[in-house]
């Protein structure tokens, strides 16, 4: 993978197989840990958001001047830290220059080739489960904010937009392989995390960022979607993250079933009572993260099932999927914040919680 990125040789079809073994055994492991819904763990992309610099023209990978936008306010807050935090997490972890993918000419899909792999490879990971495997699959896909940053359109809405209608082949693709299309988008929350913006700036922004998915996503059955947004960091103290009430609203506008964000590490878990008011519109359902990816404390059962048990009380038993708070290593390329062995032993307590939550609640 780092050869790959730095245009180095390397080979390919070895590349493709250690893919392949990858995604099979994280998807078997993901089931034999009892998970009801697994993904291919995006093994063969290098990161959530940068893969699809190669899955789209019109995109370059300028020379990155620094730490990504999501960190601005809280480095201001706290410049000690994440000098620290960049170099043994981020930036000094890095397998390869961080060269977020940067728009300078019309955006068009050429991605098909690594779509086919990806959606091939995954098939063949669920099919390796057996015809008795009683689960779902879905593929995390970015969201059109998380493309890169735009240098050649005249406005940021204009970009999206031809962002979305780029992306609208990667959507459509994995809902007719069979899975479900899970849109990941940290960037909703970005834009409410710089305080000195106006408010009414970064809800127009945020506006613009909910049209484009779902122009994005205008063909396909509401339920064959998820939305996932998060609060863009993994460790830090998050002082300004907005209040998740802030935004529900603008959550709730997007095109999907089921909503997965935070609600399990300590900055937002006391914000299941935003459902008190019953605003969730009917044929939703919520995906409480109940397992943070923001320590290496694995979460005691009894907890998770507490965390499980507030959201059905408030929602209904039958609309609550219990979920992890984010990815657990956002890049390849970054050391890991929480250890691959410590993730396994909360994906094993989050389906204990559950079942201890469903004998609660039935």
């Amino acid at each position: 993978m780092r050869a790959k990125a730095l245009g180095e040789p390397y080979d390919e079809d070895a590349y493709v197989a250690r893919v392949r073994d990858a995604v099979i055994r994280c998807v078997r492991e993901q089931a034999d840990v009892g998970l009801d819904s697994v993904s291919d763990g995006e093994q063969g992309k290098i990161g959530h958001a940068v893969y699809v610099g190669d899955r789209l023209a019109g995109f370059e990978r300028l020379p990155s001047g620094g730490s990504s936008s999501l960190f601005r306010a809280e480095e201001r807050s706290f410049p000690e830290y994440y000098e620290e935090y960049f170099k043994v997490a981020m930036l000094g972890g890095a397998v390869a220059p961080l060269a977020p993918p940067t728009c300078t000419g019309p955006v068009a899909y050429v991605g098909h080739e690594a779509l086919r792999e990806d959606l091939h490879t995954l098939r063949a990971a669920v099919d390796a489960l057996g015809d008795d495997w009683p689960g779902e699959a879905f593929m995390p896909a970015i969201a059109p904010s998380g493309a890169g940053e735009n240098q050649y359109y005249a406005s940021e809405e204009e970009y999206l937009f031809a962002v979305a209608d780029a992306l609208q082949t990667e959507y459509e693709a994995i809902v007719a392989a069979g899975f479900l299309l899970q849109i990941d988008d940290p960037f909703m929350t970005e834009i409410y995390g710089e305080p000195q913006v106006p408010i009414e700036s970064r809800r127009r922004r945020a506006q613009i960022y909910v049209e484009a998915i779902n122009h994005a996503v205008s063909n396909i059955p509401e339920e064959m979607i998820r939305f996932h947004t998060c609060y863009g960091i993994n460790e830090g103290p998050r002082i300004h993250d907005i209040p998740f009430a802030d935004i529900v609203d603008q959550v709730l506008r997007v095109k999907a079933q089921a909503y997965s964000f935070e609600a399990a590490n300590p900055r937002h878990e006391h914000e299941y009572r935003v459902w008190d008011d019953g605003r969730l519109p009917d044929g939703k359902i919520l995906l409480p993260g109940v397992i943070t990816h923001s320590t290496n404390i694995v979460e005691h059962p009894e907890l998770i099932a507490e965390r499980i048990v507030r959201f059905a009380d408030r929602v209904g038993r039958e609309r609550v999927i219990a979920g992890a708070d984010c990815g657990f290593a956002s890049q390849a390329s970054y050391k890991h914040e929480v250890h691959p062995t410590v993730v396994w032993e909360k994906f094993r307590a989050l389906h204990e919680g559950a079942r201890l939550a469903t004998e609660r609640l039935w």
